[in-house]
């Protein structure tokens, strides 16, 4: 019952199984920490009444992140992919995904550019010095952007995956890095995960606090807090523009539960609960109708960007990005019950 959605070909089922192995492994920074599942031991009822309530809210459109369930109902068709061959695969083009927010990275995780009248907002730097310089520097130049106009680069959280090319970015343009002070202090005492392939965390430098605004020239980027996938992750919320229309835009920060071996992960979901509550209801408040990941394979933004690019006017058809409130809220919900779920099997 919990296993899969429904699709509507083979085709369809066969793109849905590629997405959910980039997810399997994409969505984790280091899924393979993550508390093993029961087996075949029925889940309690309540974990079952909220997967259903998951499964409603994803509907067909929305499985990516209903993806989250697998932690304690995985799908037996799906094989988690290793990371090291999520940061081998090939990066996608550069795009503009509105007037004012680009990606610049590649399958495995998002790298994304808020250019502004008096500098670039970047958010996050990659998994390491070569993924900043020969995806994220020629990226931002393909699509006309300086790299030497970045002013700062928030790090959503302190995964290696998130912060690994700071250094490059660095040493070569002088950027400043901004992360939250629980992930500083994260990454100066003790990893939660770490590679060899990743880069090494920067030296504090500015503090994110929750409900500040980041003023660069003509654009404000507002910090949520959002704790769980790390006690300090943050997420953005912005406006995008598209020619005369701007919509109100969350990039969220962290979406896994890539914590299960550690002693505070029933602490740790019930911060993530708490989270996606109170940004659902900002969503509403806020009309927030852009929901932009870390991870692409959350948000499809590969997709999207290359649908755009076959389709530049795209002939009156709606902007792919543009989920409208609605499902924003239901995205949220599907995080939230999938959470809820988890926290019962936890428990137990």
């Amino acid at each position: 019952m919990f296993r899969t959605l429904l699709s509507t070909s083979r085709s369809s089922r066969a793109a849905q199984l590629s997405r959910r192995r980039l997810l399997l492994a994409g969505c984790a920074c280091c899924a393979l920490d993550a508390l093993p599942v029961l087996g075949q031991t029925p889940l309690p009822a309540k974990a079952l009444a909220h997967l259903e309530a998951a499964r409603r809210a994803a509907g067909s459109d929305l499985a990516s992140y209903w993806v989250l369930s697998y932690v304690i109902a995985p799908d037996p068709a799906v094989r988690q992919m290793p990371v090291n061959e999520l940061m081998n695969l090939s990066a996608p083009p550069p795009g503009r995904a509105f007037d004012n927010l680009c990606f610049v990275g590649n399958k495995w995780v998002s790298c994304w550019a808020i250019p502004t009248s008096d500098g670039i907002l970047l958010i996050d730097a990659m998994d390491n010095d070569a993924e900043a310089e020969h995806i994220i520097d020629p990226g931002m130049r393909q699509l006309g952007l300086n790299p030497a106009d970045i002013r700062t680069v928030v790090i959503t959280h302190g995964h290696g995956d998130h912060y690994g090319g700071i250094g490059y970015l660095q040493r070569r343009y002088g950027v400043k890095a901004a992360m939250s002070e629980a992930d500083w202090t994260m990454v100066e005492t003790k990893l939660e995960f770490d590679r060899p392939d990743w880069g090494r965390p920067p030296k504090r430098e500015r503090v994110l606090r929750a409900g500040e605004h980041l003023l660069l020239g003509d654009t404000s980027v507002e910090v949520l807090s959002t704790p769980g996938h790390t006690l300090g992750t943050v997420s953005l919320l912005f406006d995008a523009r598209d020619g005369k229309t701007t919509h109100r835009a969350l990039l969220w920060g962290g979406t896994a539960f890539n914590f299960g071996r550690n002693p505070d992960r029933l602490q740790r979901l019930d911060a993530y609960i708490e989270a996606t509550e109170r940004v659902r209801t900002l969503v509403r408040e806020r009309n927030v109708e852009v929901f932009i990941s870390n991870h692409a394979s959350y948000d499809g933004a590969v997709d999207k960007l290359a649908q755009m690019a076959s389709k530049p006017d795209r002939g009156g058809a709606p902007h792919p990005f543009v989920l409208g409130q609605g499902k924003v809220v239901r995205a949220l919900t599907v995080m939230n019950e999938c959470a809820r779920a988890t926290r019962e099997v936890w428990a137990a």
